[in-house]
């Protein structure tokens, strides 16, 4: 596994990180708990030190399992990344900013934005008990708060790591303007973003930005939920409950299966699958610190650790892009 430095703090972040939201089950067709602490201990058994999660991913469900999963362990060794600021019990009191209406055991459950300086401090001890820790290696805003202003936030953050209960701070979903507004109050970490060879729109202003101002970049959404590692087009069979069925249908699924196979050659030539080959060359992009991977079973943890070690030529590298640009 390779270590990474991120942006500005003392942070090191394998380079492969464990995605905790798909084991939360809400919007992922629900979860297997035995299932998903294997897939965390296996991903720690291979290298893979550093976790991300939030309270969202499964209302909670998801930090309690990771929180099960890591209890006797050395805490120094893992990074624990989780954030804060998408409120769906009510605590809000009808404040903040709607975001939408999310779905479990056949309920809408109405779901806000909200990062108001008291919502942080309160979501960040929930936090720290259902993960079992006395402090959080990164914690993020969810989504940006338009209805709270942010210096509120960046100094609710900046109170949580004088306290000691959180060693650094980042934010997630952040355009370059709100980075810079935040930077004003807090000097920021990391901002987490969606990025992948079908959507690469950071790379226009966030990457320059972050790489000016040694802000890390953790990437989410690498294999575009499972579309980019060609399972979808040989397994199409999606549960109802899926969100998946429409998240797909923005992109040109037959270009997306027409590039699959032209790049999985490469793959096939190092006795790697598509998903490893997708992993491996996010993690070669510039400016990237890490990348998350989501697994639901050990086999799928073991996957994603091993994609750190394929090893890809400028020739390949050059390859993949020419491709990319024909898939416009």
């Amino acid at each position: 596994m390779e270590y990474r430095k991120l942006g500005n703090t003392n942070l090191e972040l394998s380079a492969i990180t464990y995605g905790a939201f798909a084991i939360g089950g809400n919007m992922w067709g629900g979860t297997e708990k035995k299932e998903a602490i294997d897939a965390i201990h296996a991903s720690l058994d291979y290298g893979v030190t550093t976790i991300d999660t939030a309270p969202f991913y499964g209302f909670g469900l998801s930090e309690e399992m990771i929180g099960e999963a890591i209890k006797g362990k050395d805490r120094s060794s893992i990074q624990l990344l989780t954030k804060f600021g998408l409120v769906w019990d009510g605590s809000n009191k009808g404040k903040g900013e709607f975001f939408f209406d999310a779905e479990a055991d056949g309920k809408k459950i109405p779901v806000y934005k909200y990062a108001s300086k008291a919502n942080v401090i309160k979501e960040l001890e929930e936090s720290l008990q259902r993960l079992g820790t006395d402090y959080i290696d990164l914690l993020q805003i969810h989504w940006p708060d338009n209805s709270t202003p942010i210096s509120e936030t960046m100094e609710a953050l900046e109170q949580l790591i004088r306290q000691g209960k959180v060693r650094a701070a980042g934010v997630s979903n952040y355009s370059v303007a709100q980075m810079k507004e935040a930077a004003q109050t807090l000097q920021l970490a990391s901002n987490q973003v969606s990025y992948s060879m079908l959507n690469r729109s950071i790379e226009n202003d966030l990457v320059p930005y972050s790489q000016e101002t040694n802000t890390g970049i953790i990437v989410y959404s690498p294999m575009e939920r499972g579309l980019l590692t060609g399972k979808y087009f040989k397994e199409s069979k999606l549960k109802n409950d899926d969100h998946r069925n429409g998240y797909f249908s923005q992109f040109d699924l037959e270009k997306v299966k027409a590039f699959l196979q032209t790049i999985e050659p490469i793959a096939k030539s190092k006795n790697a699958s598509l998903s490893q080959l997708v992993l491996r060359w996010t993690t070669l992009q510039p400016g990237i610190s890490v990348v998350l991977a989501g697994a639901r079973n050990a086999a799928q943890a073991i996957q994603n650790a091993a994609a750190i070690d394929l090893s890809l030529s400028s020739e390949e590298l050059q390859f993949i892009d020419q491709q990319l640009v024909k898939l416009g």
